[in-house]
């Protein structure tokens, strides 16, 4: 069901979660690629195809792709609007997995990087699936601090990245991935900063990545990024794997892409996009996020260069 049929929400005054009017739905429709109509990458660079992931990634160039980045269905049953996705056993996900991850292979090129979402339930299927074909490089773990808990369990509040690539040689930049992060003990040298910087707004410094995120805001009502998506992912968390990954001018391709966090972070970063999404709706969503990125560059926790932990610097919540 599109924005055209279905009733405007009322949004309290500050809520800035970003929606469709139908006076919009036309104009952003004419500018998404159907799933038919298409001979090769040329067709489709920086374009959002709403399609099914399984149709279109048959139809994509060999050898084209730079970075992988998938989203998909974790082993719940959920509905993404108009597709819902049903719980099945592990063995079974584990072979749904492998079954578009197969697709994805001539796709990538010999340099490629692969990252795969998933949730505690999902993580062992993802480890086995995409190890099967790549090379398992890490495990990211990102605190996704949401929701008000469970009551007669842990509250899930962490999911997965797992981190692959398609073979030794790779791209990894790591000093456009280092966070800044408040000193809590400075330390002197002959009464210098030893590592570290004085900032009119404290003390920091710039410290490696690891594999335990616990900068990132998952995308709220007041946040100028939030759509209505259930699971979108936050925009910081896909210019850290941006940057680390690839460089101005590749490609990054998302088969699952949702409400196009991905496609908008690629956009702001000088890189290109294909982005894959079955439903109409978020389809939409992600063409408006692409359009209001030509004039608004910014991602939230990441300025002049820099990813700063959260609630401190140029990294408060707007």
């Amino acid at each position: 069901m599109t924005a055209a049929h279905k009733k405007e929400k009322i949004r309290a005054p500050r809520n800035r979660t970003l929606d469709i009017g139908e006076n919009e739905v036309e104009t952003l429709r004419s500018k998404l690629v159907t799933d038919d109509g298409y001979a090769d990458l040329s067709d489709v660079r920086n374009k959002v195809i709403c399609g099914d992931a399984f149709s279109v990634l048959e139809r994509l160039p060999n050898a084209s792709v730079d970075l992988l980045f998938a989203d998909p269905p974790y082993n719940l049953t959920k509905s993404f609007g108009a597709e819902k996705f049903s719980e099945r056993s592990s063995d079974e996900y584990e072979a749904w997995l492998d079954s578009w991850l197969r697709l994805c292979l001539p796709l990538l090129k010999p340099t490629a990087s692969v990252y795969i979402c998933g949730d505690w339930r999902s993580s062992a299927a993802i480890q086995r699936a995409g190890s099967r074909h790549f090379t398992l490089r890490n495990r990211i773990t990102w605190e996704r601090e949401k929701g008000r808990g469970a009551k007669a369990n842990w509250k899930n509040s962490a999911e997965d990245i797992w981190y692959f690539t398609f073979s030794d040689e790779f791209i990894f930049n790591l000093d456009a991935v280092k966070q800044r992060r408040r000193v809590i003990a400075p330390y002197r040298e002959n009464g210098e900063p030893k590592d570290w910087a004085e900032t009119s707004i404290g003390n920091f410094r710039d410290t490696h990545p690891s594999n335990i995120w616990t900068d990132i805001s998952v995308p709220f009502w007041s946040m100028p990024e939030n759509t209505d998506h259930p699971t979108q992912k936050p925009e910081k968390l896909l210019a850290k794997i941006t940057l680390a990954s690839t460089k101005d001018g590749d490609m990054i391709l998302d088969p699952f892409a949702g409400s196009g966090t991905t496609a908008v972070v690629a956009k702001k970063l000088d890189r290109d996009f294909v982005a894959i999404e079955s439903d109409e709706q978020f389809c939409l969503l992600a063409q408006k996020r692409l359009d209001l990125a030509d004039t608004e560059r910014s991602i939230q926790g990441f300025s002049d260069g820099v990813f700063w932990e959260r609630n401190s610097g140029q990294n408060r919540e707007r």
